[in-house]
Parts: C-alpha cells; sequence; structure tokens
C-alpha cells in the first residue's frame, strides 16, 4: 500500500478531442476539473478528425494542467501520483497525454498511474456519489461505493457501448464485459443521425434538444436479433453467447438515412444545414424553426428507440445478474430522456441507480483521477514502457 500523503492526484485526459486536466483529492473531493474542448475544431467535419485531435492536445494540455493546479490551489509536489488514460481511445491522442504525464511523473519523482478510460467513466458515478457522501471509511472512499455483490454498468458514449459486471475487491474494482455493441456505438449513432439530418456536432445534444418537439411514436423503428459471432465464442473469459447481450445501432441509422429518401426531405435537409453554416455558433433552439413536423417526428423517434434499446437490454442483464444496482455513464448519460425512463425503469423494480453530473458525463479528467486513487491505495502503478492501447479492453 502507498502512503496516502495530501492525497491529490492530477488526473491527465487526452482520448479523443477533449483535452482534461483535474485534482481530485482521495477519489472523492473535486478540486479542479479543467476541460478545453475542440467542438468548434471538428464541427465543420461532423466528426472527430484524429490527427487535428493530437494537434490540439499538443497545443492545449500544458494550459490546461497549469489551470488545474491554479484552481485547485495545488503546486506540482503538492501533488501524490499523476494518473493518465491509457486506453481506449484515439492513439495519437492518448500518446500525447501518456508522454507529458510520463515526463511529469520523472521530473517530479512521482508515481504514475494507468487508469482504462472506461473505468473512468464508471468512476464518474461514484465520484458524483462521493460528493454528496458523509461517512467515510478508512481509505478515503465512501461506504455507499462498496455495494453488497455487485453493480451493473453502462457506459455509452459516442466511441463505446458496454454492459460491466463491477465487484469491490481489496485492490480497487473487478470488471467482467457482458455485454457490447458489434458496430455502431450509441453515441456514434447520434452523431451520424444528426449529420444525415443537417443538424449540427456533436449530434447527442441536438437530437436530445429536438425531440421533445415531435411525436415519438410517429416513425416505427425495430431492432433485429443480435448473435454471437463465432470467433468470440472461444475467446478466454468469453461468456455463453446466451448470455452475453448485444447491441447494434447502425440499422437504425440507415433505416433514418432511408426514411430521409422515401419522403424526399433532402431540400428540406440542406436548406436546414445551410441555414445553421450562416449562424456563427448555432445551437439547437436554432434549428427548431427550420424542421418541420415530419423531421420532428423522425427525431423524437430516431431518439426513443435507441433510448428503449438501451433500456430494454440492460435492465434485462439486471435481471439476469440479479445485481443489487445500476450505473448508467458516458456521454449519452446526459441525455434526458435516457435518464427519465432508465429512472422510471428501476423504480418499477426497485433497483437503485446512479448517473454522474452533466459535467462528469463526457470525457474528464476528474473521472481519471478519481479511478486512480484505489489503484495509488493499492500501489499499482505503471513503469517506463507505458504506451498508449486504442483498443484497450476492460475487465475479461
Amino acid at each position: 500500500m502507498a502512503p496516502l500523503g495530501s492525497g491529490l492526484i492530477l488526473g491527465i485526459e487526452t482520448s479523443c478531442d477533449e483535452t482534461a486536466a483535474a485534482v481530485v483529492r482521495r477519489g472523492t473531493e473535486i478540486l479542479s476539473n479543467t476541460v478545453a474542448s475542440q467542438i468548434p475544431v471538428h464541427a465543420p467535419y461532423g466528426g472527430v478528425v484524429p490527427e487535428l485531435a493530437s494537434r490540439e492536445h499538443l497545443r492545449n494540455l500544458l494550459p490546461v494542467v497549469r489551470t488545474a493546479l491554479a484552481e485547485a490551489g495545488a503546486a506540482w509536489n503538492d501533488l501524490d501520483a499523476i494518473a493518465v488514460t491509457e486506453g481506449p481511445g484515439l492513439a495519437g491522442a492518448l500518446l500525447v497525454g501518456i508522454s507529458f504525464a510520463k515526463a511529469l511523473a520523472f521530473a517530479l519523482d512521482k508515481p504514475l498511474i494507468a487508469v482504462n478510460h472506461l473505468e473512468g467513466h464508471i468512476h464518474a458515478v461514484f465520484l458524483e456519489e462521493a460528493r454528496r457522501a458523509s461517512a467515510q471509511s478508512h481509505d478515503g472512499m465512501p461506504e455507499e461505493r462498496l455495494p453488497g455483490r455487485q453493480v451493473l454498468a453502462l457506459v455509452v458514449s459516442g466511441g463505446h457501448t458496454h454492459l460491466y459486471l463491477a465487484q469491490p475487491t481489496v485492490s480497487g474494482w473487478s470488471y467482467r464485459n457482458v455485454g457490447r455493441t458489434v458496430d455502431d456505438a450509441a453515441g456514434e449513432a447520434f452523431d451520424k443521425v444528426a449529420k444525415v439530418l443537417g443538424l449540427g456536432y456533436p449530434g447527442g445534444p441536438w437530437i436530445d434538444a429536438l425531440a421533445p418537439h415531435g411525436n415519438p411514436e410517429a416513425v416505427p423503428f425495430s431492432f433485429s436479433q443480435v448473435k454471437a459471432k463465432a470467433h468470440r465464442r472461444g475467446e478466454p473469459g468469453a461468456l455463453d453467447p446466451a448470455e452475453e447481450i448485444y447491441f447494434s445501432f447502425s440499422g437504425i441509422k440507415t433505416a433514418v438515412l432511408r426514411y430521409t429518401k422515401v419522403y424526399e426531405m433532402e431540400a428540406g435537409i440542406e436548406r436546414r444545414r445551410a441555414a445553421l453554416a450562416e449562424i456563427g455558433n448555432p445551437r439547437p433552439e436554432d434549428a427548431l424553426a427550420l424542421c418541420d413536423k415530419r423531421t420532428l417526428d423522425l427525431i423524437a423517434s430516431f431518439q426513443r428507440s435507441v433510448v428503449d434499446d438501451l433500456r430494454r437490454k440492460t435492465f434485462r442483464a439486471a435481471e439476469r445478474f440479479a445485481v443489487d444496482r445500476v450505473l448508467v455513464s458516458g456521454g449519452v448519460a446526459a441525455n434526458r430522456e435516457l435518464r427519465v425512463r432508465f429512472t422510471a425503469e428501476a423504480a418499477e423494480r426497485g433497483l437503485p441507480i446512479g448517473f454522474p453530473s452533466l459535467a462528469l458525463a463526457t470525457d474528464n479528467a476528474a473521472m481519471i483521477a478519481a479511478a486512480a486513487w484505489p489503484k495509488f491505495v493499492a500501489g499499482t502503478v505503471a513503469d517506463e514502457a507505458l504506451t498508449a492501447e486504442p483498443g484497450l479492453a476492460l475487465g475479461r
């Protein structure tokens, strides 16, 4: 076990298009959480351009780290450890953060802790609960972070749609992957559908804001049954295909595109795209007057279908594995309809459910520092061989 010292960990997150740094005390108290967004850089392309993301991280990382330390009122030597996202993510973007963190840890003679981005999203919920908790255990972790048996965590974002069984252990947490997408992630589907409809980037907030103005039952989307791929069945630790939950969102994206062609919506989409392009920093409310009823119904129906697919499969897994509670994290966890429908389903089943705050739902470094704390306490540190792992998995 490492000496606990001040309990301050500097977290660094550069897995995709957000340059983030945060200082968190003992995995529970956020002293600062600074994020430099790259949305204006990538918005003209309707998605993240990896080369541009890496360049922006190089430009922003040192100022962001300095801001995080200043806001926390901490000096370099006050830190107990440096935590950084190891993966998954964009290779070039990850390497910027890892290279900086390794150099900083070496210069300060501080431990370096590698964190899985997906684990960070799960700890965003724990961190949110820790901020409200008054009782602290001997290692600084709130008692409510230690459920009796196991937690089911849905991590749903632009790059990921995964279900994990999470259990506390002596050295932190163990994870078992029991659900995954076989193609597009849910957040990716939101982005692509928004682009198809001539809306802004990232697509999730635009669709979330416009969906309440449409009829969610107007367009009857359906999801076909997804079966296990043969190569997964022989992988070490893989679940029996009858147990694992599969998501697929490429089909609904294609269905939306086909719908726009069948109903000849292309001209309206192009007019909307052009009108929004003329507005400096357009917002979803700017698009409302540019959307007819058919478009708003399509948006509402798309969102309802995706949310319901996530809800049905998550609670099916919760029942199958007899979990004690459900957590939902990642950028899509900020979606208002998802929160409402998941909360209602959890209440019906008598299952506690947790979400991160909106600030902690999207990529941030506070979640990385929080996830690093149990590793620091257990003495689990990285060495000089640490490098980016773009396809890093979580658990078994």
